[in-house]
């Protein structure tokens, strides 16, 4: 065997072991953080807020694409992957994980209008951050999700040969149009949606910071100071869980569109049996670094989300301890 030959081995070993251990990880990563993200969103005192609503389902979005992207990935290492084989099983899935993906980062990217909103000095615009306006989001988000991605059941198909997977765009202008249609439906627009409302909502906060007096607060009654100091508390952490949210998305998510983009560019170019391999390797690499902007959530609110999202989870263990 050749030194070629054994290099092309070996990167092809290292595609089946990144396959079967790293998405084991980050399918147990992200399956707990998002089922513990659930249970602490659902609590009373943060589902009645739109911002913590909209987390929450973008919780249930990732959740999803999570389970039907990574699943089928962590067992093909030791048994067959039927998406792999056959065709309608392999759109069906790719329609799922695309659209709850784009769901997922989208009620992200609204929950950052939200904060827009709620930090606004125009009475009317804060008015509009409510729980029904929220719902309605949601629901546009998910019609339009599905809707861009109606194309996956023409375009891809099973048992395709020298593409990075089995279940794979057929021809090059599918794989163009998929790209492209994610590439910026799930990620260029809600980054841009959470860069542009973020540093406005930063602008808000301080402009309001400016316009506060000295109020006599012996003139207000404890119980509406204690109410407002609760309310600005929760809408801090919720802004911070936000922010951190919107840079490390940025971090999981570009580098697969990058490297998506330059492999499609070099589509027509010859390539020898180890250059396809390696970029084989790195296509693997990036689609499951990807999945990690859909199980972060939980973490990060933990991290970043202070005394509230924290309480809340303690609350919800205390009553889990109780049951048992």
């Amino acid at each position: 065997m050749s030194s070629n030959d054994s290099a092309v081995l070996l990167w092809s070993n290292a595609t089946t072991q990144l396959n079967r251990y790293f998405s084991i990880i980050i399918f147990l990563f992200g399956i707990i953080g998002n089922i513990l993200n659930i249970l602490v969103l659902s609590q009373r005192n943060l589902r009645s807020n739109p911002c913590a609503s909209l987390f929450l389902a973008s919780s249930i979005a990732s959740l999803v694409a999570i389970f039907s992207g990574l699943f089928t990935r962590t067992t093909s290492g030791w048994a067959m992957d039927l998406t792999n084989t056959i065709t309608w099983l392999c759109q069906l899935r790719t329609f799922v994980v695309f659209a709850s993906r784009t769901v997922a980062y989208c009620l992200i990217a609204l929950a950052t209008i939200d904060r827009w909103l709620s930090s606004c000095s125009d009475i009317r615009r804060r008015q509009m951050s409510t729980i029904r306006n929220a719902q309605q989001g949601m629901i546009i988000i998910l019609i339009f999700s599905c809707l861009f991605y109606v194309q996956m059941f023409y375009c891809y198909e099973a048992n395709l040969v020298n593409t990075p997977l089995k279940c794979y765009g057929k021809t090059i202008a599918c794989r163009l149009l998929t790209d492209l249609t994610y590439a910026f439906a799930a990620n260029i627009f809600p980054l841009v949606i959470m860069l542009c409302f973020g540093l406005a909502t930063i602008i808000n906060v301080r402009e309001a910071k400016r316009r506060i007096q000295n109020i006599n607060m012996s003139s207000l009654s404890g119980i509406i100071i204690s109410s407002q100091y609760r309310s600005k508390k929760t809408d801090h952490y919720l802004l911070i869980m936000l922010f951190v949210q919107v840079i490390l998305f940025a971090v999981f998510t570009l580098p697969q569109n990058i490297q998506k983009f330059i492999s499609l560019a070099q589509s027509n170019q010859t390539k020898t049996a180890l250059n396809s391999a390696i970029e084989n390797f790195i296509f693997n690499f990036f689609l499951l670094f990807a999945y990690l902007a859909n199980g972060m959530s939980f973490y990060i609110y933990t991290l970043f989300g202070g005394s509230v999202f924290r309480n809340e989870l303690l609350k919800l263990a205390q009553s889990v301890r109780e049951i048992f």
